[in-house]
């Protein structure tokens, strides 16, 4: 096939548009800028904490609506072994918003926390904050490289435009508007995205159940079903494990990315951090739903009947590329293009935000507190900008790969959830816990997790737990083991937490057993620093004053 010129001018029109609403945001933030009091820095990574709650929610859907979960869950509705029942996100992400909104978002945004590792700094130090940067870095990393990939493959498809010149040229485009603008700019183009995705997947829909390929979507031809509707997908016993897992991954998961706390922190008050928080909980559960009727629109199509062919796409090993093969070749040329330009528009909402996030975290908590303490606003603006490089390079690197975007869509998660997800909750919500008990959970998450095997990374399990099996070479843990990690983490914080400080309170262990400086009697002694006080109580502080 040839080049689509006509749709390669309307993505690269698309692109360009893009380009200019994140230049004229980042032009906005410079006035923020001009006109703030406190820190620059915090303008580029919250926003002045001004952004409308209109803008905080579509950015906030816009964000979690990327390639992967598009893509992620078309696949899963296709894939025979999988259907319906194991298409993860939109459920999940529903349920995590609102545990967001309840349990997160007002503790967060009440104490004008800068990042989400803000909470650890004051209480645990700096060395912590250091080693929980690493699994939430390499979580953006994956997730910059999970959303890539997927528009990578779908440009080759459609426009018959090379993969890795498509990967580079939206993650360019990401890189520069999310540097000269930050927040502003990742925001307001975020609205455009989050418009162009919305009514270029809904439109796609009803070409594809009118093609002339889709006659009855209770059936699969050319493979052999075992349910009444195959789509709708089977789970057998043995694999309660796994999906309780993949699932609880997704949710609680979700919570430990600074993406979130970014759109929470940029909130005007908490009450708006919250209403964010539930509103993106249906509008992203709303946003699925195009992606699911594509995947079983793509199982009950009849391959033959288009100039696909057979074998289907599962046969030949494309189950990954289902969402632009069923665009190809079940729309008219023009509605595909719009498709494209949706997956183009969903993985820069998504990428400028993980890349906007991870040097917002660097810069906050690594850079200004450990490495340059005396560092100016204006060089920490310019470690944020070639923070933001560097991750999107190193993401941009690893998005060449052939891996299952479901897969890596799960992978970008499973650190957060099993090492991240306890810590915060127990910093949050748990006032006895400690450094100790805080590194403790740590290394037990991080170890059982490890010994659990990944077979999408090649490392085999050195644990096997209970019901494994063993495919093809490649053992298959059936037990939900990266939820006993988290489990073991959380409860490995609390304990270790409160046997410490009742030993020491109670002098059953000795102050100078004390090495890390957590119980000494002058606070000011330590790396910890004040932890500020709640809105609500500044503004009474205040109030007295005057």
């Amino acid at each position: 096939m040839a080049l689509n010129v006509p749709g390669l001018v309307a993505v690269l029109i698309f692109y360009v548009v893009i380009l200019v609403i994140g230049i004229w945001a980042s032009r906005k933030s410079k006035k923020e800028e001009k006109t703030c009091t406190g820190s620059k820095s915090e303008v580029t990574i919250v926003g002045g904490r001004n952004i409308n709650v209109f803008v905080g929610i579509f950015t906030m859907t816009a964000t979690w609506v990327g390639g992967g979960y598009i893509m992620g869950t078309t696949e899963a509705v296709y894939v025979p072994t999988r259907g319906l029942i194991w298409a993860l996100g939109p459920p999940a992400h529903l349920l995590g918003f609102l545990l967001a909104g309840l349990f997160f978002a007002k503790p967060m945004r009440s104490k004008c926390y800068v990042t989400m590792l803000d909470p650890f700094q004051y209480r645990y130090g700096n060395m912590f904050t250091a080693m929980l940067l690493v699994p939430a870095l390499i979580s953006d990393i994956l997730w910059v490289a999970c959303i890539l990939s997927g528009l990578g493959g779908t440009m080759s498809m459609i426009l018959e435009l090379p993969s890795a010149l498509s990967i580079v040229i939206s993650a360019a485009v990401s890189i520069i508007y999310t540097v000269l603008g930050g927040l502003y700019s990742v925001a307001y183009t975020d609205v455009i995205q989050f418009c162009f995705i919305f009514v270029s997947l809904w439109l796609c829909v009803p070409f594809m159940l009118l093609s002339p390929a889709i006659t009855d979507l209770a059936q699969r031809p050319h493979i052999n079903q075992t349910s009444e509707i195959p789509w709708l997908g089977e789970m057998e016993l043995a694999d309660a494990g796994i999906w309780m897992d993949e699932f609880l991954l997704v949710t609680l998961g979700g919570l430990a990315y600074q993406c979130l706390y970014q759109r929470v922190l940029s909130a005007a008050s908490s009450a708006q951090a919250q209403i964010t928080c539930f509103a993106a909980a249906g509008t992203v559960f709303m946003m699925g739903i195009p992606s699911v009727i594509i995947g079983a629109v793509a199982a009950s199509a009849d391959w033959n009947q288009t100039a696909y062919g057979l074998p289907p796409p599962y046969e030949r090993g494309e189950a990954v590329k289902i969402l632009p093969l069923a665009l190809q070749y079940l729309t008219p040329n023009w509605v595909s293009v719009l498709g494209i330009g949706a997956v183009a528009a969903a993985v820069m909402s998504s990428m400028d935000s993980v890349l906007l996030s991870s040097a917002s975290m660097f810069t906050q908590n690594i850079y200004r507190t450990t490495l340059r303490k005396q560092a100016s606003e204006r060089e920490l603006l310019w470690v944020i900008r070639g923070s933001v490089v560097l991750v999107g390079l190193a993401g941009t690197g690893l998005a060449f790969g052939d891996d299952s975007v479901f897969a890596l869509w799960l992978l970008s998660g499973d650190l957060l959830y099993c090492i991240v997800f306890p810590q915060l909750a127990c910093v949050l919500h748990f006032r006895h816990a400690n450094t100790y008990g805080a590194i403790t959970g740590y290394v037990v998450g991080m170890l059982l997790r490890v010994v659990g095997g990944e077979p999408v990374l090649g490392i085999p399990p050195v644990l096997l737990y209970p019901g494994w099996t063993e495919e093809d070479g490649v053992i298959k843990q059936h037990f939900p083991f990266r939820t006993l990690a988290m489990l073991s983490s959380l409860i490995s914080v609390v304990s270790v937490s409160w046997l410490l400080e009742l030993g020491f309170s109670r002098q059953v262990i000795p102050r100078s057993w004390d090495f890390l400086g957590f119980f000494k009697e002058n606070e000011g002694e330590g790396e910890v620093q004040e932890e500020p006080l709640p809105l609500e109580e500044k503004n009474k502080t205040l109030n007295t004053k005057l």
